[in-house]
């Protein structure tokens, strides 16, 4: 594995690299390279082959910098910071804070990758994202006894990531119930969130989030196998403005951060009226799907506790979980 990341990062400037400069670089036989390149395929990545010259990506790499996050996650984040940690390839970002020691009341640990091989998405779902073309993000923070309104926690987290959009530029990103970034109609990203520990405190929370910047046909393919809402990804000026990878990484962290501090004290209520403004679901026809059952309604909106409204036939149903999709997706 470290050899395939030692190779990606040679090719990750998108220019030709002859199997030779490979091999000395990598220290390894020109057949090795050769084998390796060829099992990038199994991380989503796409490679040309170019006859007497060498190979090279389709499309260049931005790769997550460590010390750039770092620099850039704010001074107040910073200082509550245990650990950060950007990994090439894991299991699950998420799976790996939860097999950690938790962080001290108020601080947060982070554990970012450019590819996750058991990423997870809701009820089940696997989350696909090629190597370095997205965000694969977590962060655990402890609370020292549970909050407020905690089963709206996902719905917090979808805040302060359309807040961060947003202040990079990215106009009409919307909220979906009860954990999706959506983008035209279309999924941007996805927040799962785990909690262990007593309520009588300290109780853990660790956040996940996956975010769609490029989407090549490889991923479109894959939700598609997953019967997943269609991706779709980040305008690349926006990703500009933010400063790239590292850029928007570090001010997600920092605006995660802020919003979790916050949460500790005041809840879901304050940022329930922000949701609404931003809602992808309100006034459109729903199914929700929860265990074996179905059920069909008209979304109308949020209540303070960040539960789901739906009208039906017998008038407004609170709907706590669940799978909730418009009629006419998947």
């Amino acid at each position: 594995m470290v050899t395939r990341e030692a190779l990606i990062g040679a090719l990750a400037d998108g220019r030709i690299h002859s199997g030779s400069s490979l091999a000395l670089r990598l220290g390894l036989s020109r057949s090795a390279v050769w084998k390796q390149v060829h099992r990038l395929g199994e991380v989503g990545l796409e490679i040309d082959v170019v006859p007497g010259r060498g190979y090279r990506l389709r499309q260049p790499l931005d790769l997550l910098d460590q010390a750039r996050i770092q620099a850039a996650v704010g001074a107040l984040a910073r200082a509550a910071c245990e650990s950060l940690e950007v990994v090439g390839i894991t299991g699950s970002t998420s799976a790996a804070l939860i097999a950690a020691a938790p962080p001290a009341v108020g601080r947060w640990r982070a554990l970012l990758a450019e590819y996750q091989s058991a990423g997870r998405g809701r009820r089940g779902r696997r989350w696909v994202s090629p190597y370095a073309s997205g965000l694969c993000l977590s962060l655990a923070w402890s609370f020292a006894t549970a909050p407020r309104d905690l089963p709206a926690l996902s719905l917090a987290v979808g805040v302060a990531v359309r807040r961060t959009l947003a202040a990079c530029g990215a106009a009409g990103v919307q909220l979906k119930w009860p954990n999706d970034i959506v983008l035209g109609g279309a999924k941007l990203g996805g927040i799962l969130v785990d909690v262990d520990g007593d309520a009588r405190g300290p109780l853990r929370a660790v956040v996940g989030l996956g975010l769609n910047l490029a989407v090549p046909d490889s991923l479109r393919q894959a939700v598609a196998a997953e019967a997943g809402l269609a991706p779709v990804g980040l305008d690349p000026a926006v990703l500009a403005q933010a400063g790239g990878r590292n850029g928007l990484a570090a001010a997600l962290l920092a605006e995660i951060h802020d919003l979790l501090a916050a949460f500790a004290g005041h809840g879901f209520a304050p940022l329930a009226d922000e949701w609404r403004r931003h809602d992808h679901l309100c006034g459109q026809p729903v199914t929700v799907r929860s265990g074996a059952t179905e059920a069909t309604g008209v979304a109308r909106g949020i209540a303070a506790d960040g539960a789901l409204l739906v009208e039906g036939p017998a008038g407004i149903a609170t709907v706590f979980a669940g799978d909730v999709t418009l009629r006419d997706e998947p």
